[in-house]
């Protein structure tokens, strides 16, 4: 073979992956890896935010009928072709009207024993169903379920007057929370269970791997919707809440202004909570709730020497 055919076939052949060749292959393939993953994350993001609210809200469909067995006779109110929830009255005159926002489960027909109890104690009590509960037409959602909440309020207040005491429990908490701040003038006292201080703040808790501030559409920020609340508020903690942890109770609690009561159910979890507790401390509770109320009803009457 020639020297110029030995050197034409020295450099025609292909050449070899030096050191920086092959640096180059890695960091491209990297990058791909990273574009995968990056991409395999978002669709599982948007999923967990296409899908928040059946990882929040579980309605229970029921129809007005089937509401008042469950609650063992319970009225529907305002009528059954209107219904908004059921209606207990006071056993004797009543001291008020309690409004209760139940929690993320279920239905209003299943929370029968607040009335029970609180209709021993004088008061009038509506069991608040929300929209997509129950018999009730409408989306879950906190834009829909505060708006609704609005209407519930001012309609009690317009039916039976004040004072009005409202009782939210976990879901309800954040719920009754915000429909009273925007209707403080009517609310003589709010009651909140199982609390949280925002949404947020629990799901971080849960999910700790996902941004949940950037993934929530609903957001339920307690501590904003009652700055400057103005009323009495009775926080209430179960001491081994597992869904609620203690807490965001407490940091609710830290963030209200007086007057504002807390207290601390020992042993009790998320849904136990009730059974621990007596008449004794329902008729403290509701006389904390409404004593300003009552105070200035009171001396509304007293006439002037």
């Amino acid at each position: 073979m020639s020297e110029r055919n030995e050197h034409a076939l020295a450099t025609s052949s292909p050449p070899r992956a030096g050191p920086t060749s092959r640096s180059r292959a890695s960091t491209a393939a990297a990058r791909a890896a990273l574009r995968i993953a990056l991409l395999v994350c978002l669709i599982a993001l948007a999923g967990v935010s296409m899908f928040q609210d059946k990882l929040l809200y579980f309605p229970e469909p029921a129809s007005v009928a089937e509401m008042e067995t469950a609650s063992g006779g319970l009225a529907p109110w305002p009528t059954a072709p209107d219904f908004r929830g059921l209606l207990a009255e006071a056993d004797g005159q009543a001291r008020a009207t309690a409004i209760i926002f139940h929690g993320n489960a279920g239905h209003a027909g299943h929370r029968r024993f607040y009335v029970d109890v609180l209709a021993r104690h004088g008061l009038r009590v509506i069991l608040a169903e929300y929209p997509a509960y129950g018999p009730r037409p409408g989306e879950v959602g906190e834009k829909s379920l505060v708006a609704d909440a609005d209407q519930t309020l001012l309609l009690a207040h317009r039916m039976y007057g004040g004072p009005l005491l409202i009782i939210g429990e976990s879901l309800g908490a954040g719920v009754a929370a915000a429909a009273s701040a925007a209707r403080r003038e009517l609310i003589a006292g709010l009651l909140l269970i199982t609390p949280w201080d925002r949404l947020a703040s629990v799901a971080a808790h849960h999910y700790p791997l996902l941004p949940v501030q950037w993934l929530l559409r609903d957001r339920y920020d307690s501590v904003a919707h009652l700055a400057s609340f103005g009323h009495p508020v009775l926080v209430v903690i179960a001491a081994r809440d597992s869904i609620v942890p203690p807490q965001f109770g407490r940091a609710l609690f830290a963030a209200l202004t007086e007057p504002k009561r807390l207290a601390v159910i020992d042993g009790a979890e998320h849904n136990d909570w009730f059974a621990r507790l007596d008449d004794a401390w329902w008729r403290q509770a509701i006389d904390f709730l409404l004593a300003g109320s009552e105070r200035s009803s009171s001396e509304r009457k007293t006439p002037a020497p």
